[in-house]
């Protein structure tokens, strides 16, 4: 197999990201890398936080204009998915989203590049009051009451620097409790297991649909040492999963349209008094997913927003 992929990019918006990345996953994309220049001014709220990225790097931020890339082998028809995916995304106009400017481009990328030179975007930084998300290549002294999760995502979604992913582990830090059974449904990399893990829960399953995710997954869980609370099983949501296990805590950083599809197996799931957190769910979408959550029978904690994003806490 040859190691040169084609680099498929769109240029789009905040709004349109979850939509156009659908429409890329329709027509065979295998995974997709979001920049977002969003992602990269997350503000200090403590004088202890540091910059993750360096400044040079934050500098190159494009305005408001988000880029979406996946990566396919130079052996696939790269010009009918190329074609696919602009006519849908003019489409996502007559839907009243705004796309921007929806251009594709196209580049050839060595396989080692594409592995390694996204590394130098990551540094360790700090999430809510304790957790430390620090790259296995980089170097951290540990602080009083730091608890520092090692990470390498691979090419599995999940570095815990979106701020989806932040708000999920500053719920998980006030919802975990010492027995609390977790599930993390779309575990990625595992980051929120792995959190929810370190900060006592008891058991934790995670599930994801791709099996990249879930061997990045196993690997994460060794690197910190929780593998005796954390396990990750491949399959789709929350339906390969023992159902006569009932978790106190449902956590599940995917997209909107998603979250409202399994809410319905989640209220089924959680013990009462169960709490699910949501996330990656744009703003627009407040309203339409926390209606379909109130539906199916929960009842909604609180709403909490960070840039464009948002992650509902909702109670059975």
């Amino acid at each position: 197999m040859s190691n040169v992929w084609v680099e498929v990019s769109v240029e789009t918006t905040t709004e349109a990201t979850e939509a156009v990345t659908n429409i890329m996953y329709e027509y065979g994309a295998q995974g997709v890398m979001i920049d977002d220049p969003k992602d990269f001014n997350m503000k200090k709220e403590n004088e202890y936080d540091w910059d993750y990225i360096d400044q040079d790097l934050l500098n190159k931020a494009d305005g408001d204009k988000v880029y979406i890339k996946t990566y396919i082998t130079d052996m696939k028809d790269v010009e009918a998915f190329v074609e696919n995916v602009k006519r849908e995304v003019k489409n996502l106009g007559t839907y009243g989203l705004d796309f921007g400017s929806g251009e594709i481009s196209i580049d050839n990328v060595r396989e080692d590049d594409w592995a390694n030179n996204w590394k130098q975007f990551y540094k360790p930084f700090k999430i809510g009051k304790q957790v430390v998300i620090k790259p296995e290549w980089e170097e951290y002294t540990e602080q009083d009451g730091d608890i520092v999760i090692e990470m390498n995502p691979g090419m599995a979604f999940g570095t815990g620097n979106h701020e989806t992913t932040s708000m999920c582990v500053e719920n998980l830090e006030k919802y975990v409790e010492k027995n609390s059974v977790v599930f993390d449904i779309g575990c990625g990399s595992g980051i929120l297991g792995i959190v929810a893990s370190k900060f006592g829960a008891k058991s934790v399953i995670g599930i994801d649909i791709d099996e990249v995710a879930v061997e990045v997954s196993k690997e994460n869980i060794e690197k910190n040492d929780v593998k005796d609370i954390m396990t990750v099983l491949k399959g789709n949501l929350a339906d390969d999963i023992d159902k006569s296990i009932k978790p106190d805590i449902v956590v599940a950083n995917i997209m909107a349209d998603i979250v409202m599809l399994l809410s319905k197996d989640v209220i089924n799931s959680l013990k009462d008094g169960g709490i699910f957190i949501s996330s990656g769910i744009i703003l627009a979408k407040i309203d339409e997913v926390s209606a379909e959550l109130v539906k199916n029978g929960f009842e909604i904690v609180r709403v909490e927003t960070k840039g464009e994003w948002s992650c509902i806490i909702a109670k059975k």
